[in-house]
């Protein structure tokens, strides 16, 4: 079993970072000191669950877990800078801090740098979260040990759970439009200035007609659904805001 840290001071490292093309060292006391931090640390940037998933999913969470004291997200990876760089551009993630441990040196210090030489990764970290108050560890969540890359308890989800038990997480919202279309620009306005992140997806672009009809049974724009369930056009949708 890998050691729990709670309650212990996180490793003093300096992470050699790459900010406007310049070489910037950051140490724990930069990312730690006077703040409540998450920290998310997974295998490796560009690989699957941690593109698909992990990061993902603490991306959209920001916002609820900086309303309830949460200053700042690390997402931490034995990568170099110009790995780490790429991915938070690649997974548009501007909420997250991404750090890298190049070296495994942090890693090292929480005693989660482990061999994944048989995927050809060398030493990488194993998939953990914790929550940081003033540079000592409050709350960690580590991985069960046991084969592959397990990801049970380290999400967003369950760590927001832990902090705000209360909290309810934000809505998933997708808008399908089309360019030039009035009442998809009224839906996206709508939600806008309701405060609620959606993803637009546009026709030609991301889907087609076809598409359309196939998961909404229509061909029109646009059309909102929220938490997997068909709101509908821009009316409804300003009835279901209204109703909220």
């Amino acid at each position: 079993m890998f050691e729990n840290k709670e309650g212990q001071p996180v490793p003093n490292v300096t992470f050699r970072t790459r900010q406007n093309n310049a070489w910037v060292d950051v140490t724990t006391d930069d990312v730690f000191k006077g703040k409540t931090v998450i920290v998310f640390s997974l295998p490796g940037a560009f690989t699957p669950t941690c593109s698909s998933t992990h990061v993902p999913r603490y991306n959209q969470l920001a916002d609820t877990f900086k309303q309830h004291g949460v200053d700042e997200i690390v997402c931490m990876s034995v990568n170099d800078t110009f790995v780490m760089n790429e991915w938070k551009v690649d997974q548009k993630a501007d909420k997250i801090t991404f750090i890298p441990d190049g070296n495994g040196d942090f890693t090292d210090g929480m005693g989660l740098l482990v061999d994944k030489q048989d995927l050809g990764f060398g030493k990488r970290s194993w998939r953990y979260s914790m929550l940081v108050k003033d540079g000592v560890v409050a709350k960690m969540f580590i991985e069960p040990n046991k084969p592959g890359d397990p990801f049970e308890v380290s999400d967003a989800d369950t760590m927001l759970a832990y902090v705000a038990p209360q909290a309810t997480a934000p809505a998933d919202v997708v808008v399908f439009t089309r360019p030039g279309c009035p009442f998809c620009a009224k839906a996206k306005g709508l939600l806008h200035d309701a405060g609620v992140d959606f993803d637009e997806l546009v026709l030609n672009q991301d889907y087609t007609n076809r598409s359309l009809r196939a998961v909404a049974g229509v061909d029109m724009v646009p059309q909102v659904f929220i938490n997997g369930a068909l709101i509908g056009g821009s009316d409804k949708l300003e009835a279901w805001l209204s109703a909220r």
